[in-house]
């Protein structure tokens, strides 16, 4: 018998209105693990590259990996794989919170989701039995109201939800999926293939949770965690969360204000976890076994009433919705929040496009009238709440912001195209490449656009890191410091090395707050642990080999939907200095820029066109790729 998963794959097909079960053997399981290469492994076996994101021939994978759902602080989040309505290439997102875990419980370890619906539905899954039920009656509510009404009609208050609210239903490209209201899968649209599918929500219910090989090891490991957590600053985010980060970012000139012109924001003290902690906090509020619980709701009544089951803004969302767009009133940026988590939008890329459509406004590319009356001016917090009401409902000027910003600037023309702020159509996340340069390599190549989880971050190689963190990282070979504004050879080394683990990380579905090098689980626990859930003997080299392969299977997909060394270009802002603060002047050198990708294309196995050679795949084990898309 298999240990910590099932062996069990749900296969869904809309049009048909029918499901099966696929199993796959312990090889599958080693070779592919779960999250992002799994589902990397489903839409290559089953989508024709070019295939459209809202076709009904996409296929959508929900689910988490070998180890999801044990007790163990951050081994509860889980992955969604498809085509992209923002990128049109391969893309994967994933979330923390329960819904990982209970799908696990409810009996299978990924669901494989084809087709689209005749008129609108969502699964119900209980202990194995699964239904595809109508949702014509919840089709147009919030997350919220879904979720209450789908918990009612079925009897089970614990039922795990992961669904979409209005924005999902209009195809939004940069809608997201919720689970639990305020954990999301997040970035690159996916929340609008539910939509095309006519997919309103999964709901999951189990007590089948699957055995693990060595119960004794799992809990030394969780104890290990909960011993030393305080000792590798995840104490800061117990009690702040990262919504203390626009304070530190700000203090080192790297918080992205008024469209990525700046790195300094003069009222970031107004958007931190500080600020809303003294006006509206709610609470506190975590993932399934994890004593982190950095989670932070907040609760309002005036000017804007705001419901604490929607959670709290992170940094990301305080960042996008409030510096980036010049917006230092807390009440808004947290109303913004909550709306984005009722209608299922991505924070990130929400405050992005407005703040984009603001750089517009301001250089007379959009008019007053262009944009339904609203002054869209750095600062002003009175158009936030309007713009994120007409994007989720494609009302008016929100039919062109649900656009996202490539494809609005595409409309706009040349000038606005300048201002155009992403890479490969997904807008850039709030951590500045101008400062800390391997994030550069990491928005330009990452498969699935700008991604700052892609990759570990410069601080914890640079001189100044703490020796707890940067001894940490020598198990992957990296025992020299280099400078943040460093981006030779070294640091490119270093982005293509943690690279590869944190894409590990990405298939094993676990928590990057939670792991080395600056969190409690070492590399050494890691595999510890794995083994101890599978029962298998497994190596650091075996994991990695995993995440490599997710980057390489997505890589290949891109490319054969026609995405080349062009599309790992960084967007035009990124080499114009910085306007302000200490980090005045700073930019990206083109020509130093392109020699890192050289480098970086050298090191990853890829031709000169950025391209897996055929030699790279065999060594993965991926030699069957080359030959699928070449079917195709």
């Amino acid at each position: 018998m298999p240990y910590g998963y099932h062996g069990k794959i749900l296969r869904v097909d809309l049009s048909k209105g029918s499901t099966w079960v696929e199993e796959k053997d312990e090889q599958f399981y080693r070779r592919y693990m779960g999250g992002g290469a799994l589902g990397a492994y489903y839409v290559l076996q089953n989508v024709k590259p070019g295939t459209d994101a809202f076709d009904p021939q996409n296929v959508i994978v929900f689910g988490g990996s070998v180890v999801t759902g044990v007790r163990i602080a951050g081994f509860t989040r889980h992955s969604v794989t498809s085509v992209s309505p923002l990128t049109g290439g391969i893309l994967d997102s994933e979330a923390g919170g329960f819904w990982g875990r209970e799908l696990k419980a409810a009996g299978y370890d990924a669901i494989v989701v084809e087709g689209k619906a005749p008129k609108p539905v969502y699964l119900w899954i209980n202990d194995g039995e699964v239904e595809i039920k109508d949702a014509g009656h919840l089709w147009g509510k919030v997350t919220g109201e879904a979720q209450d009404i789908i918990r009612q009609e079925n009897g089970d208050q614990r039922i795990r939800v992961l669904g979409i609210g209005p924005a999902g239903e209009n195809m939004v490209r940069y809608a997201c999926i919720l689970n639990e209201l305020r954990d999301a899968n997040g970035r690159g649209g996916l929340g609008a293939v539910m939509g095309s599918k006519n997919l309103k929500a999964i709901a999951v219910r189990g007590n089948n949770f699957p055995e693990v090989a060595d119960p004794e090891t799992v809990k030394k490991i969780a104890r290990s965690f909960v011993k030393k957590f305080k000792d590798f600053g995840t104490g800061r985010l117990r009690q702040l969360g990262t919504g203390g980060t626009p304070i530190a970012q700000n203090s080192t000139s790297q918080l992205p204000t008024h469209n990525w012109k700046t790195g300094y924001f003069e009222n970031a003290d107004k958007i931190s976890a500080q600020t809303f902690h003294e006006t509206m906090f709610a609470g506190d509020e975590g993932c399934f076994a994890c004593p982190v619980v950095c989670k932070k709701a907040v609760k309002a009544e005036e000017p804007y009433k705001i419901d604490p089951r929607y959670g709290g803004p992170e940094y990301e969302t305080l960042a996008a919705l409030g510096s980036y767009t010049g917006i230092s009133d807390i009440n808004a940026v947290a109303k913004g929040h909550e709306l984005c988590n009722k209608y299922s939008l991505d924070t990130i890329s929400t405050g992005a496009v407005i703040a984009f459509a603001m750089d517009c406004y301001e250089n007379g590319i959009l008019s007053k009238e262009d944009a339904d009356g609203l002054e869209l001016k750095f600062g002003n917090a009175s158009v936030l709440v309007p713009l994120i009401e007409k994007i989720a409902r494609r009302e008016g000027v929100g039919d062109l912001l649900a656009e996202g910003v490539k494809r609005i600037a595409a409309k706009l023309g040349p000038e606005s195209e300048k201002l155009a702020v992403h890479c490969k159509g997904l807008e850039f996340p709030a951590h500045e490449p101008r400062v800390k340069r391997s994030l550069a390599l990491a928005y330009g190549t990452t498969p699935i656009g700008a991604d700052h989880m892609a990759s570990e971050h410069d601080p914890n190689i640079a001189p100044t890191a703490p020796d707890l963190v940067a001894d940490r990282l020598k198990p992957l070979g990296i025992n020299e410091r280099v400078e943040l504004d460093d981006l030779g050879s070294k640091k490119v080394s270093f982005f293509y090395q943690t690279s590869i683990i944190y894409s590990m990380l990405n298939c094993l579905d676990i928590c990057m707050f939670c792991m080395a090098p600056s969190r409690p689980i070492n590399y050494n626990e890691l595999v510890d642990a794995v083994d101890a859930v599978t029962g298998w003997e497994t190596s650091l080299l075996e994991l990695a080999k995993v995440g490599e392969r997710r980057l390489l299977m997505m890589r290949a997909f891109n490319n054969a939907c026609g995405m080349t060394k062009e599309d790992d270009l960084l967007p035009p802002r990124m080499h114009e200095p910085l306007a302000s603060g200490d980090t005045k002047g700073n930019k990206i050198d083109k020509k130093e820029y392109r020699q890192a990708l050289e480098t970086l294309y050298e090191l990853s196995g890829w031709d000169e066109d950025g391209r897996p050679r055929n030699s790279k795949m065999i060594a993965l084990d991926l030699d069957w790729v080359g030959e699928r898309l070449k079917a195709n």
